[in-house]
């Protein structure tokens, strides 16, 4: 009786676990089934409609480029790409002919391709036109195929070359506001599928699937037609008459940071890009007013004077009065070295004056007594409250940050130099919006180019000005746009002033280094001006880099900034005292 029963119990066991391995082997195949038929069926689906079928690309418009009032900037014109599949081609030799006669290729070359059943497909063209395109179609071969590539096109050729940038031949964004913003203007591609057999032979009576391209956003830029044209023929006349290593200028609304304008000279049509040149075109290309850096010279001056004018009316006594006249000698020796006014090198004459007088006359030694004054901290301060030593956030490919010394390896040396614009480099773009938070009311805006991106006709993001920090107060912003006003009326900025128009402004001169020692005869002559002084609306900043002949920013630079504020005065239509 115990021996049936322990047989019984053994036999149970045996069954269920026979059972247990029945539903392991059951729940093993289910998850591969599982696992084939979900998690990995879209790859093998992927894989058999890759098999089955052949697909030619179908282009994605990419968004249109426009200035801020509509002007489109940048646009697309249709042209086509065309395909040779070998397996599926009839007549070899008349494909060779037709194809090389079209398009003007060699016809043993296309042969040649026609004939190999190594490769299932060839690009034999890009960028063909509708016309060729339409006289291929008429001969209806066999094995040869076309698709819409949407090529770009910049209506305007040289306009804005080195900031709306340029595509590779595969239409994706390569430098300038093409690549910073490809992301939007790029796109999503489309495809035409055709089902073929293994050898990716076309069957016959078969269905063509469509899948249709998403076109790129749209892109409205800060960038006003209107004032760029003017910046774009100040700046042609510029290196026309000074014959320039480059002549550049960027003008912005200095109450919020948008870029109007920038120009550069000598520059290149985005239409015929010299890519088989990269040395002229990288030059051609290189937006400089954003990656370059350069000693300012005077008119980093701006900064000194808004430091003083600040720290003096915080109760700082180390700061000079409006009323201090500082010492009439020419020449202050700091470090073992002299420092002279340029006054006093032309003909020896000096005298005593005031901050305002110091800055109409452009007079190192003033400013050198101001930063040894105020000492290398508080100097420092204003370097970083004016965002000098880190990029400005300008939404543009490949931005330079300039070059600020750190302040522990500062002699008294270097800021008495930093003082009046050398030991110390900057990019005109920083120059530029640090200018304006000196004249504006005292706010550092964060300059942009991109105003608002568009799906269609709905506005689906708009870009609002930035206002980072509180540079200087709104008093010492009004009164320092008090004393460039005079620069511009009665000192070394004349050549900028119009007769009842408010314009403010400072002029700069720097000799430029090479190599570590200063490159005789070479200068870079500058002049950042604004109007109207009391409540700025643009800011001009022209950089002519090594002119020949005369080289003062006040005789180079300064005329230009007065063409393009006359300019903007005359398409404006704006009256004497209401700018």
């Amino acid at each position: 009786m115990i021996k049936i029963e322990y047989s019984i119990t053994k036999l149970r066991k045996r069954l269920f676990a026979g059972f247990l391995l029945i539903a392991f082997l059951f729940c093993l195949v289910a998850a591969r089934f599982f696992y084939v038929q979900v998690i990995w069926g879209e790859e093998l689906r992927a894989k058999a409609v890759d098999q089955w079928t052949r697909e030619l690309p179908v282009i994605a418009e990419r968004g249109l480029i426009k200035d801020r009032n509509g002007v489109v900037l940048v646009e697309n014109k249709p042209s086509y790409s065309i395909f040779i599949r070998p397996r599926s081609v009839d007549e070899p030799g008349k494909v060779a002919d037709v194809l090389a006669q079209i398009f003007s290729l060699d016809r043993d070359k296309v042969y040649a391709k026609a004939t190999t059943k190594t490769v299932s497909e060839y690009t034999l063209a890009k960028g063909r036109s509708e016309e060729e395109v339409n006289k291929l179609s008429s001969y209806n071969l066999s094995g040869v195929y076309y698709s819409k590539d949407n090529s770009r096109n910049y209506p305007y050729g040289e306009f804005l070359s080195q900031v709306l940038g340029y595509v590779s031949s595969d239409n994706a964004g390569q430098a300038g506001i093409e690549k910073y913003y490809d992301k939007y203007l790029a796109g999503k591609d489309g495809e035409i599928l055709y089902e073929t057999d293994l050898l990716g032979i076309q069957l016959k009576d078969t269905d063509v699937r469509y899948v249709p391209s998403v076109k790129g956003l749209d892109l409205v830029l800060t960038i006003d037609y209107a004032v760029q044209e003017i910046a774009e023929q100040a700046m042609e006349t510029a290196y026309a008459v000074h014959s320039p290593k480059r002549a550049e200028c960027i003008v912005m609304d200095p109450s919020n940071g948008e870029i109007l304008a920038m120009a550069s000279k000598p520059s290149f049509n985005l239409n015929e890009i010299p890519r088989d040149d990269p040395e002229q075109l990288n030059f051609l290309a290189r937006n400089g007013l954003a990656v370059d850096c350069y000693e300012p010279g005077s008119t980093f001056k701006i900064l000194t004077a808004a430091a003083n004018i600040e720290e003096y009316s915080k109760g700082n006594p180390k700061a000079f009065s409006p009323d201090y006249v500082f010492n009439p000698s020419g020449v202050r020796t700091v470090g073992g070295r002299n420092i002279k006014c340029w006054r006093s090198h032309k003909d020896g004459k000096h005298s005593g004056q005031h901050l305002k007088e110091a800055l109409n006359n452009s007079c190192n030694p003033c400013f050198v007594d101001i930063a040894l004054s105020l000492g290398k901290e508080t100097m420092y301060k204003y370097v970083e409250a004016f965002n000098y030593g880190k990029v400005t956030g300008l939404d543009f490919v490949g931005e330079a940050q300039g070059m600020v010394l750190p302040s522990s390896a500062v002699t008294d040396g270097d800021i008495a130099r930093i003082a009046f614009g050398q030991t110390i480099a900057v990019t005109p773009v920083q120059l530029a919006a640090a200018t304006a938070a000196a004249v504006n009311g005292g706010y550092y805006y964060t300059p942009h180019l991109l105003k608002a991106v568009y799906d269609g006709d709905r506005k689906a993001e708009e870009i609002y000005p930035v206002a980072v920090r509180r540079a200087v107060s709104e008093k010492t912003s009004r009164t320092l746009a008090g004393y460039l006003e005079g620069v511009v009326r009665e000192g070394s900025g004349k050549q900028a002033y119009i007769e009842g128009y408010r314009v403010g402004g400072k002029t700069g001169t720097a000799q430029k280094f090479e190599n570590g020692a200063i490159a005789q005869g070479k200068y870079v002559s500058s002049f950042v001006g604004f109007f109207p002084a009391d409540n700025p609306r643009y800011l001009a900043l022209v950089i002519v880099d090594e002119p020949t002949g005369q080289h003062y920013g006040s005789t180079v630079a300064a005329p230009y900034a007065k063409m393009i504020f006359q300019g903007i005065i005359n398409q404006r239509s704006i009256e004497p005292g209401r700018a």
